[in-house]
């Protein structure tokens, strides 16, 4: 009984993962541009030619490139992009208000926009504290923005801790430049 079981799962299992595709059956075009015509596919409907797109009406919309390009970009002006924090803190100093409320008004505007906020750390602290860390400052940015009306699928925030410095050195000038969270419109 048990081996009748068993077969009879395995069968099943193998019955369920074959596939309809035809992949023997797929139209060729040669040098000349040319379709050699095969046999339709039941499974697969029939590639639109050039005559049958001519008669059916597209729904199709066309992409404003230019509108698209300037989301990336982020907010225009002189808006900085990146928010500093003090030694061992993930608080939003009230000096960056105002950069916050820019990229809030912008994204806010622009619904399609996203971005993507980087927490930053200094080199002092073990690896994980400063994952921590700029998982703390990003996600604090990011809630900033939430507080000022921004959709939430418009922000990600992720943190480097202190992988990818954006000074060298190991002063105070340096370390207080690499304390930080940027934004990265995408």
């Amino acid at each position: 009984m048990k081996k009748l079981l068993l077969s009879l799962g395995v069968i099943l299992l193998l019955s369920a993962c074959a596939s309809g595709v035809k992949l023997n059956e797929v139209p060729v075009e040669d040098k000349s541009g040319s379709k050699v015509s095969v046999a339709p596919d039941p499974v697969m409907p029939a590639p639109v030619t050039a005559s049958s797109a001519n008669e059916a009406k597209s729904a199709v919309v066309p992409v404003d490139s230019a509108a698209s390009t300037n989301l990336s970009a982020g907010p225009s002006g002189n808006v900085a992009k990146v928010i500093f924090f003090d030694y061992d803190s993930y608080v939003v100093k009230s000096e960056f208000q105002t950069t916050i409320e820019a990229h809030a008004q912008f994204l806010k505007a622009n619904p399609r926009a996203k971005v993507s906020l980087e927490g930053h750390t200094d080199e002092r602290g073990g690896r994980e504290y400063n994952l921590a860390l700029g998982q703390k400052r990003a996600d604090a940015v990011r809630q900033s923005l939430s507080l000022l009306g921004v959709q939430e699928s418009q922000v990600e925030s992720v943190s480097f801790g202190k992988e990818k410095p954006a000074a060298q050195g190991s002063d105070e000038s340096a370390f207080a430049k690499n304390r930080r969270a940027e934004f990265f419109y995408r």
